[in-house]
């Protein structure tokens, strides 16, 4: 597949509007070039209306299981798509983090259709909104069957914000009290985790723009300030300062301040 390098550029605004003129012209370039896939996409994309109506049905096939219909489970995808607008938007933000910082994006039919973190990512969308109504068992389920597909675990009351990039994705763990900003980029085998077996606020909170390697462990209830990078296979047990780069275990601060390190993927460290 040809990426399209001639497309317009995706302006601030009714983004998901604007990704799914983009999905509707990549999907029927695939179904022409590809026919063995013209039923796939015209199911995942081509038949249906509007972004959050395919959105709805891409979650709702994937996460689907024996005890969890498809059918049921689109109902409630678009139950939450509709009651809450600014998911499908969000969404929308995050396809267009992946379009922009990572080069192994050649469509956006890639992350739509195949890159587990941002499915995961969408999926946990529709868990939170679960959990913001009470349907905590839902919720849960939700979270489980992500992780048994992605190898991805999200807490459903973890808050997470939009343009988020979830890089390969495999074994990253996101726990219930952590607060995700916006415009975060975050690798493989990252964990926001806790330190202790207290119920109370116990996990990161990361501001926008961060950076995180991968292997990388922020550990606590504590803030890592916007545009801050964290260096692969560091442990951060202390708070980090904004625009601020660190690295090691324990992780410590060595300078390398990057303007927008989320959007750049700039994981190098100065001599």
């Amino acid at each position: 597949m040809i990426r399209a390098q001639a497309a317009t550029p995706i302006a601030a605004g009714d983004l998901s509007r604007q990704i799914w003129n983009r999905l509707r012209v990549e999907a029927a370039a695939t179904a022409a070039e590809e026919p063995m896939l013209a039923g796939f996409v015209n199911a995942g994309i081509l038949r249906h209306d509007s972004f959050a109506d395919a959105l709805a049905h891409r979650i709702a096939s994937k996460l689907a299981d024996g005890q969890l219909d498809a059918v049921l489970l689109h109902d409630v995808v678009s139950e939450a798509l509709r009651a809450d607008p600014s998911i499908a938007e969000s969404a929308a933000a995050d396809m267009v983090a992946v379009d922009e910082r990572d080069p192994a994006c050649r469509s956006l039919l890639q992350p739509f259709f195949y890159f587990k973190g941002f499915q995961a990512l969408q999926g946990y969308r529709i868990g939170h909104w679960l959990w913001t109504q009470g349907r905590e068992a839902i919720a849960f389920h939700l979270q489980s069957r992500i992780s048994e597909l992605f190898a991805v675990d999200i807490h459903p009351a973890a808050r997470i914000g939009k343009g988020i990039m979830i890089d390969h994705a495999t074994s990253v763990v996101i726990g219930e009290t952590a607060v995700v900003g916006d415009d975060v980029s975050i690798l493989h085998e990252v964990t926001l985790g806790g330190t202790g077996s207290e119920e109370a606020d116990r996990h990161p909170k990361i501001g926008k723009g961060v950076l995180i390697g991968a292997g990388a462990k922020i550990l606590g209830n504590i803030a890592v300030g916007e545009y801050a990078r964290i260096a692969a296979g560091s442990v951060v047990l202390q708070p980090v300062e904004a625009r601020c780069t660190v690295a090691g275990v324990p992780a410590k601060p060595v300078g390398g301040a990057c303007a927008e390190p989320s959007r750049t993927m700039d994981h190098s460290l100065p001599d």
